[in-house]
């Protein structure tokens, strides 16, 4: 069996890496075992983030497998991702004939190349279908609607992804329950980030040397922190919601704890241009961080009293390991990450009235871990499987 997966930005490559390891298991086991069912795999990245190409570090810390084949389409509009990906993912697939091609996520590429196999009749399987903001000004949303529709294997995280399915029409002979390929990367690399020092990943990665000087490493170590990341433009693009989150971050988080926020380029940039920045830069208790890598964010994950975030990912970490989540979303695709699914996470919006009365409230929450079915670890295994039993 021939299998071409697709990535087309940063996150794919830590949800396809455990997938990639699951074939090399399956190939040795199978050449051990004298079996016929070898897979053969290509790994196509489509260059839709040509600015956060992955460097070896980043390879070589996460285990991830370089792509055999880079499309370079880059960036642009919706439309001309989407174009340029399907010009060019149209010659891989003439050229290699794959039997399945596995697209993971929700980005331009997943939609792209899901479209562009159909043409070529090549058999599709989504990792993550079914998931659902509802919300239909989210282009992801878009993809994901468009991919799950175009899939013959719909590979589902969660129970209730399995529901949207369901009420879409969708035959029980296409969704495949699997589990959270995300967790099986979580899984793989807990213990290596176990043994990093939160103090030396912080200084480390300071963005201002200056603010190091003032903060007590050694007192810090038997602190509670709270951490931050934010850069969807609903949160950062404007500044009468900017200021305002800026402001119950100085006077309500800081006030409490310190506050460890890895600032993405984008928030950095908006914060600058509204004059915001150097009110940043003089607050007591905020450290502003560089981005910082996988596992230094999983680490200080680890051990912070409370994350306020807008990453769908980190949502799901925090449900695994009972950190208490502010998502700052109106809505979100991962629902099983909810506290009323069981999960750790509630969404605040961009709203400060109820950002700070669920902080409040959070500081009070124990940690508690959840683990939803099949949220274990074996999912790549359990897609190999499910792809094996349709060849």
């Amino acid at each position: 069996m021939k299998i071409i997966s697709v990535v087309g930005a940063r996150p794919n490559f830590m949800k396809i890496a455990p997938f990639c390891h699951a074939i090399e298991r399956w190939n040795q086991k199978s050449e051990v075992g004298g079996q016929k069912s070898e897979i053969e795999h290509i790994l196509v990245h489509t260059g839709q983030h040509y600015d956060e190409r992955m460097s070896a570090k980043f390879f070589d810390a996460l285990n991830i497998p370089r792509p055999d084949i880079d499309l370079e389409v880059g960036s642009g509009t919706h439309a001309e991702q989407v174009g340029n990906t399907m010009i060019a993912f149209e010659k891989v697939l003439k050229q290699h004939r794959p039997d399945w091609v596995v697209v993971v996520g929700d980005v331009n590429a997943t939609c792209a190349c899901s479209i562009t196999a159909k043409k070529e009749h090549i058999k599709v399987a989504h990792i993550e279908a079914g998931l659902r903001s509802f919300d239909m000004e989210m282009p992801e949303e878009i993809n994901r609607l468009v991919t799950d529709r175009l899939s013959d294997l719909l590979l589902t995280p969660d129970q209730l992804s399995n529901e949207n399915l369901r009420k879409e029409g969708f035959p029980e002979d296409r969704i495949q329950f699997v589990g959270n390929i995300m967790i099986d990367t979580l899984e793989e690399h807990r213990d290596t980030a176990g043994q990093m020092d939160p103090a030396a990943i912080i200084k480390s990665n300071i963005l201002c040397p200056e603010q190091f000087q003032h903060f007590n490493v050694s007192a810090f170590q038997r602190l509670p922190f709270s951490l931050l990341t934010m850069h969807r433009p609903s949160n950062v693009d404007r500044p009468e919601v900017l200021g305002p989150i800026l402001d119950f971050l100085l006077d309500d988080v800081c006030a409490n704890m310190p506050l460890i926020w890895p600032i993405h380029p984008r928030t950095q940039k908006q914060l600058q241009s509204f004059g915001l920045w150097e009110k940043a830069l003089a607050a007591p208790n905020l450290i502003l961080l560089h981005p910082i890598g996988y596992h230094e964010m999983l680490r200080l994950n680890m051990d912070a009293t409370v994350m306020l975030t807008d990453s769908g990912g980190l949502q799901e970490e925090c449900c695994v390991l009972g950190t208490p989540c502010l998502t700052l979303r109106w809505n979100t695709e991962r629902p099983i990450t909810l506290r009323e699914h069981g999960g750790a996470s509630v969404l605040v919006g961009n709203n400060v009235d109820r950002l700070r009365a669920e902080f409040h409230t959070t500081l009070q929450s124990p940690r508690t871990p959840q683990r939803p079915e099949l949220w274990d670890g074996h999912t790549a295994d359990r897609i190999v499987q499910a792809l094996l039993a349709r060849q």
